[in-house]
């Protein structure tokens, strides 16, 4: 019967790669630095522990307006589908829509792309960020259309 022996050189790494990880599973916006100072290791290691022994990257989030269900993207498409429609069978069709739109403007605290980056691993789908804090500021902006510019 043969035991692995483990110097305890390598498990010490060992215990710093597994700290590194339960870091990043606990928040993945932490940054190398203030990763390597938890852990207490350089930068470097971190970083190499990251890359090369976790496989993770770095990857900001993209930004969408809104993320809808999928209900709302569905009922998108029907209502688009029953303009088209109604455009086919009478062609001023449009012209006699008046639209508006209203919506509350609210001033943002903006988060930068270094802010919303976070670690992810090999095959993880980008993050996206939907909605950004906001301030005290708020305003009603009214907008309507027709067809004549």
């Amino acid at each position: 019967m043969s035991d692995t022996v483990i110097s305890k050189e390598e498990e010490h790494r060992l215990m710093k790669i597994n700290e590194v990880r339960d870091l990043i599973l606990q928040n993945h916006r932490l940054t190398i630095r203030e990763i390597a100072e938890d852990v207490g290791i350089s930068f470097g290691s971190c970083q190499a522990i990251l890359t090369e022994k976790l496989s993770m990257y770095c990857v900001a989030a993209k930004f969408v307006p809104r993320v809808l269900t999928k209900d709302q993207k569905a009922n998108h498409v029907n209502i688009s589908q029953e303009l088209l429609d109604r455009v086919g069978v009478d062609e001023n069709f449009l012209k006699t829509i008046i639209t508006d739109d209203e919506t509350w403007v609210y001033g943002y605290d903006v988060e930068t792309k270094a802010q919303s980056s976070q670690w992810a691993g090999q095959g993880s789908p980008r993050p996206k960020k939907a909605q950004m804090s906001r301030s005290n500021m708020k305003v009603m902006l009214v907008v309507f259309f027709d067809w004549q510019v």
